[in-house]
């Protein structure tokens, strides 16, 4: 298995945070985002490399900036 870019892994941990300071399940993220539940799990895990759109989507379901999605990102 490939190492995982720790610039995805950092996206992933602060949309799960993010997800979680809403008390949202996966599942409802991804019905608010238009997007697959385990395409929100593979994104939160840093697996999946995402489009600048779909981050936005999941930034305006969350009520975020961009800026806090990429926070710490090296």
């Amino acid at each position: 298995m490939a190492k995982k870019d720790p610039a995805l892994v950092r996206l992933g941990a602060n949309l799960r945070r993010a997800r979680e300071a809403h008390g949202w399940s996966q599942e409802e993220l991804a019905y608010e985002c238009g997007v697959h539940r385990t395409y929100v799990g593979a994104v939160e895990r840093g697996e999946y490399n995402v489009t600048i759109l779909t981050l936005r989507k999941f930034t305006d379901s969350l009520g975020i900036a961009l800026q806090d999605a990429i926070r710490g990102i090296p």
